[in-house]
């Protein structure tokens, strides 16, 4: 009797190994595909728009960012306020000023548009002496928190200022007073007129922790500073 045939099926005990190699370049490949299709769109004149997208979202952000900076101090133990300054309020006939308010309706605002006025004929109107009737020589102004112009005494010219945007310290020499000026306080929400005649002397503080101030000098004489005809550092306590 013949045996039966013994029929076997190997099997395969081994273990499949992957080329795992393949992968990254696989992956290369694709993000080189990518970013050759991503040049080649932005080279198409329809691109265009989404870049000037981009440009004024970044543009955006930036000065979102910069405002918020400019709102907070970086170093907020730091203080604006570099003169010791007494605020008792004179008169204002005394420092030779006139104020307004800026609010709807005033004097001086007469629409929702805001305040507009011509200082010097505002000074003659009001019977203020002593200013510039005519503007030979103009100045516009700022004035940082914390910082101070003028402190100075001029011979040969009158001078009209407009002062706003901030709370600001107005001093005119006056021998009047004791002390030898006579001071107000121009508030961040007014309008002022100031006069200052030939021969006092004047100064301005900016007394806020974050606005400026804004002058206009009107003078009726051209003047040189580094004359005979002007005193500086006239008021002592402001010279520290």
């Amino acid at each position: 009797m013949a045996n039966p045939r013994r029929i076997s099926n190997p099997i395969n005990t081994e273990i499949p190994i992957h080329n795992t190699q393949i992968y990254p370049s696989f992956h290369s490949q694709t993000l080189e595909s990518r970013f050759s299709r991503l040049k080649l769109f932005f080279k198409k004149p329809h691109s265009f728009p989404l870049l000037l997208s981009i440009f004024l979202l970044l543009t955006w952000i930036f000065l979102k960012i910069h405002q918020e900076n400019s709102q907070f101090p970086s170093n907020p133990t730091i203080t604006t306020k570099r003169f010791s300054i007494d605020e008792n309020q004179d008169r204002d006939a005394d420092a030779n000023i006139i104020r307004f308010s800026t609010g709807f309706p005033s004097l001086i605002t007469k629409d929702n548009r805001g305040w507009m006025l011509d200082p010097v004929s505002i000074a003659l109107d009001s019977g203020i002496s002593g200013g510039a009737l005519i503007c030979a020589s103009i100045h516009v102004g700022e004035i940082k928190p914390g910082g101070l112009r003028g402190n100075h005494r001029h011979h040969t010219c009158n001078e009209t200022f407009l002062i706003w945007g901030a709370r600001t310290v107005f001093r005119l020499e006056n021998s009047g007073f004791e002390k030898g000026y006579a001071q107000v306080t121009v508030g961040g929400d007014e309008v002022a007129v100031a006069v200052s005649p030939s021969g006092s002397a004047h100064a301005l503080v900016n007394m806020d922790s974050t606005r400026s101030t804004f002058i206009v000098g009107c003078q009726d004489r051209v003047i040189t500073h580094n004359n005979s005809n002007s005193d500086f550092n006239v008021l002592e306590d402001l010279n520290s």
